[in-house]
C-alpha cells in the first residue's frame, strides 16, 4: 500500500471509533469539530503526508462512522479526551507527537495538553470558541440545531443554518460544505445529542489554565466576517495567554485559513518542522 493510502483503523474500547492513518514519519494527530468528520481538518489535503509525517485522524463519538456513546457516558469533553487517549495509545504508542484540532478538536487537544503536556512534540488549536465560560446565549442556537437535524434531517439542519443569515458573499459555500459535511454522519440521532451535550461541557477551567501550558504552541485564527461562530478575539486570547504561541490567519476579507486544506496543511508543516519529536 503506498504511504499516501488511508490505513483504516479502530482502537480497542466503546464506542467504536473509526479512524485512518496516511503517510510515514513523525506523528500528527488532528481532530475536527461538532458536525464535521475526520475529513474536515485538512479537508482532504496529502501535503502533511508528502513532507514526511504520519497523520492520524478519527471521527469523534457520535458523528461520522463512529459509535454513538454507551448509554452509561455521554459527548462531554472528559469522554472526548478519554478517546482520543485510546487513540494516542492504539496508533503512537509512547512517543511524543503533534497533536492538534478545530474547534470542538482545538478544545479537546488543549484539554489533553493540559493533562499530558510531556506527551507533545506540541499543539495547534484552530479556531477555538471556548472562553473559560459555559453561556446560557449560545445554547438555544445548538438546541435549535439538534432540533432541525432530528424534525427534518440534512435539509432541516441546513435550513436552519441558513436562517441565521451567513454573510451573503460566503452564503453559497457554507450551504453547500454544511450539506455534504451532516450527510456524511450514520446516526443523525447521536449527532443531535452531541449537540445539545458538548457546547454544554467544559474542556478546562478557565483561560488562565493557558498560562501554564509549555508546550509548542500554533493558534489558527479566522477573521469573524466568513466566519463569525469561530470569533478571532477568543483565538488572539489563546495565542496571548500560551506562553510563545504563534497566531496566524488568513488575509482579512480572504477564506478563512481553517476552510484551506493545502494553506493549513502548510502552515502545521512549517510548524512542525521547527519543533522536536524524539
Amino acid at each position: 500500500m503506498a504511504a499516501t493510502e488511508p490505513r483504516p483503523f479502530e482502537p480497542a474500547g466503546t464506542p467504536a471509533l473509526r479512524g485512518e492513518s496516511i503517510g510515514e514519519g513523525p506523528p500528527i494527530v488532528l481532530l475536527h469539530g461538532i458536525t464535521a468528520t475526520r475529513r474536515y481538518v485538512v479537508h482532504g489535503s496529502k501535503l502533511l503526508p508528502r513532507r514526511g509525517y504520519e497523520v492520524i485522524t478519527y471521527d469523534a463519538r457520535g458523528h461520522g462512522e463512529s459509535g454513538a456513546a454507551p448509554d452509561n457516558e455521554g459527548y462531554g469533553y472528559p469522554w472526548l479526551v478519554a478517546d482520543l487517549e485510546r487513540v494516542i495509545e492504539e496508533r503512537v504508542g509512547e512517543g511524543r507527537f503533534l497533536l492538534g484540532g478545530h474547534s470542538m478538536g482545538a478544545h479537546t487537544a488543549v484539554a489533553y495538553a493540559l493533562e499530558h503536556p510531556e506527551r507533545l512534540a506540541g499543539l495547534v488549536v484552530i479556531g477555538p470558541v471556548y472562553a473559560g465560560v459555559v453561556t446560557d446565549e449560545a445554547l438555544p442556537y445548538w438546541d435549535g440545531l439538534a432540533d432541525a437535524l432530528e424534525r427534518d434531517g440534512v435539509e432541516g439542519f441546513v435550513a436552519f443554518i441558513d436562517a441565521q443569515g451567513p454573510d451573503p458573499r460566503w452564503r453559497e459555500t457554507i450551504l453547500r460544505i454544511t450539506r455534504e459535511r451532516i450527510a456524511r454522519h450514520r446516526d443523525p440521532r447521536a449527532l443531535a445529542t452531541a449537540l445539545r451535550e458538548v457546547p454544554r461541557s467544559r474542556p478546562f477551567d478557565s483561560l488562565a489554565e493557558l498560562e501554564f501550558l509549555d508546550v509548542p504552541t500554533l493558534v489558527v485564527a479566522s477573521h469573524d466576517l466568513a466566519d463569525p461562530g469561530h470569533p478571532y478575539s477568543v483565538a488572539e486570547a489563546y495565542a496571548e495567554r500560551i506562553p510563545g504561541a504563534r497566531l496566524v490567519s488568513e488575509a482579512e476579507g480572504d477564506s478563512p485559513l481553517a476552510w484551506q486544506g493545502g494553506k493549513l496543511s502548510r502552515e502545521i508543516a512549517d510548524f512542525a518542522s521547527l519543533i522536536s519529536f524524539p
